[in-house]
């Protein structure tokens, strides 16, 4: 076939190790095999190339009479064409070698361990929990080992037995065209054993469902989206793999106060016209308490205030966030007629000196005459 370098074909080094030279062929394989460009004879020829440089490459003996003699050293056991032989290290076990992983097939061990799925459940806390930190017994559905078989899917007294379709292995060859494909084992479904007389409890699978129980113990400052991992208490695992991990994720409930953001909290604070105008003093809540909060003469609405470490500790270490509260200026509603009347008079005596006693009003008026000025200009 082709007397291109073999190293060149595969894009490796001279000195490349097994694993680069397996790597470098998957990545041809998977771009030109005949499967995926059924209407393009080159990919064909490209591909027939690279399995070839592969045979020789990844048998050890054959790669030192390549690199010792070149083509002529490897073309005698070749069939002296270039050619594959179906014997040991022919074409069929390289492409069960490295197909199997292309396609999902692969060489798997009998009666293989796997992992469990990890599991997620949604936590919903008060945001004084959050903040504080608790604990939380919590119940959700996953599997467990069958405790009647020990996980092994067999009744008492029986045990698995190998698959004589797959002789244990998990895969079967199946020949297409000048090439075979390994494939998932239809009987044992890629195991390597069957079970002729299934556990009653489980019903074969070695695992049960059941509704599982935990305290979680949730520290202080977790926020919104943030994780706990607990290992080993998601799904059991297949065959003695290990269990998958529960990871509880934290959602807080709106709260009718204050609002988080980061380790800061916010929250909005009425006032009076009176006390924005005079001063005085305010109790304002905190998640430790209520505190006063001086609120100083001629303070405009949502002006705000920070209470210095009165937010939350964050969860990994560092500063505690502030309390900020922003004053609202609340308008008098319901009013009386001599309140009414009161106010009044309170606005005509503000009208004799408007530019001192309202700074933002003059300011703005004096921005709109400019306006107009310069429209009409």
């Amino acid at each position: 076939m082709s007397k291109r370098d073999y190293y060149l074909i595969l894009s490796v080094e001279r000195n490349a190790s097994a694993a680069e030279i397996k790597k470098a062929f998957k990545r041809l394989a998977m771009k030109h095999h005949p499967d995926r460009n059924p209407d393009d004879k080159s990919a064909e020829g490209k591909f027939k190339e690279a399995k070839e440089a592969y045979e020789v490459l990844s048998d050890s003996q054959k790669r030192a009479a390549y690199d010792q003699f070149g083509h002529a050293g490897v073309d005698a056991s070749m069939g002296g064409s270039g050619g594959f032989h179906a014997g040991a290290g022919g074409f069929s076990d390289v492409f069960g070698d490295v197909f199997g992983d292309i396609f999902g097939g692969g060489r798997s061990s009998e009666n293989r361990a796997y992992r469990g799925a990890d599991l997620r459940y949604q936590l919903e806390l008060s945001l004084e929990n959050a903040v504080r930190g608790t604990t939380v017994k919590i119940s959700y559905p996953t599997t467990v080992i069958c405790s009647s078989c020990d996980g092994s899917g067999a009744k008492s007294g029986s045990r698995p037995t190998s698959c004589p379709s797959c002789a244990g292995q998990g895969q079967v060859r199946i020949q297409q065209g000048f090439f075979s494909v390994q494939q998932t084992c239809p009987r044992c479904h890629g195991r390597g054993q069957i079970i002729t007389d299934p556990c009653g409890a489980c019903h074969g699978e070695g695992r049960v469902q059941e509704n599982k129980t935990l305290s979680v113990k949730v520290p202080a400052g977790v926020d919104e989206g943030d994780r706990i991992r607990l290992t080993g208490e998601g799904e059991a695992g297949e065959n003695g793999g290990p269990a998958g991990d529960l990871y509880v994720q934290i959602h807080i409930r709106p709260h009718p106060i204050f609002q988080r953001k980061d380790n800061d909290l916010y929250c909005e604070v009425p006032i009076s016209f009176t006390t924005a105008a005079l001063g005085g003093e305010l109790e304002v809540p905190t998640l430790d308490g209520n505190v006063k909060l001086k609120i100083p003469s001629e303070t405009q609405s949502e002006k705000q205030f920070r209470l210095r470490s009165k937010g939350v500790s964050p969860v990994r270490g560092g500063a505690t966030g502030d309390l900020i509260c922003k004053v609202a200026l609340e308008t008098p509603v319901n009013l009386n007629r001599e309140q009414k009347e009161l106010l009044r008079e309170f606005e005509r005596s503000m009208a004799e000196n408007a530019p001192t006693h309202r700074p933002k009003t003059h300011s703005w008026l004096d921005g709109v005459k400019k306006f107009f000025d310069d429209l009409t200009g």
